[in-house]
C-alpha cells in the first residue's frame, strides 16, 4: 500500500517515528515533507498535498501531522473523498477504517509521542473497510451525497 505522509513545521517532530512506522506496516511512504522545523509550513497545504494524492490514486491512504492533529484534519476534510479523522487512540484509528473507510489519518506531534504513533500507524494500515455489513456503505453514500449537495449550494 502506499500512504502519502505529510508534516507541517511542528508536526517534523514525528517524522522519523511515522515514517518508521510506514515501512514496519510493510507499505510505501511517498514522503512530502517537511523535513525540518525551520522554515514555516502551514498544515492546509500538506492536506492539500495528501488529498491530491490520494483522489489522484497514487496513494491509498494518508497521515499527517500537525502540532495537535485538529488543524490537519480539518484541512483535509474539506477536500471531497477525504475522510480524515484525528486519532490518539488504536480502536479509533482501526474502527475508522472499519467502518467509515477513513483514508487519511492526522496526529499531533504535541499530543503523542513516538511509540504511541506507531501503534496508531499500524492499526490505522492493518485496517480494512467492513464490506460485510451493508450499514456502513450506506452510511458512505449519505456522506457523498452530503459533498454533492455541497458542491451544487457553491455553484
Amino acid at each position: 500500500m502506499k500512504v502519502a505522509v505529510a508534516f507541517d513545521h511542528r508536526g517534523v517532530e514525528l517524522r522519523e517515528a511515522v515514517l518508521e512506522a510506514v515501512a514496519q506496516a510493510g507499505c510505501e511512504a511517498i514522503d512530502l515533507g517537511v523535513k525540518d522545523a525551520s522554515v514555516r509550513v502551514d498544515y492546509p497545504d500538506q492536506a492539500s498535498d495528501v488529498g491530491k494524492r490520494i483522489r489522484a490514486a497514487q496513494a491509498e491512504r494518508g497521515i499527517l501531522v500537525c502540532g495537535s492533529g485538529v488543524g490537519a484534519c480539518v484541512a483535509a476534510c474539506k477536500i471531497p473523498g477525504i475522510r480524515a479523522a484525528i486519532c490518539h487512540d488504536a480502536y479509533s484509528a482501526h474502527q475508522g477504517v472499519e467502518h467509515d473507510d477513513m483514508n487519511v489519518l492526522c496526529l499531533g506531534s504535541g499530543i503523542i509521542g513516538g511509540a504511541v504513533a506507531d501503534e496508531l500507524i499500524r492499526a490505522f494500515l492493518g485496517a480494512r473497510f467492513n464490506t460485510s455489513d451493508p450499514r456502513y456503505a450506506e452510511r458512505l453514500e449519505k456522506v457523498a451525497q452530503m459533498e454533492r449537495d455541497a458542491a451544487r449550494e457553491l455553484s
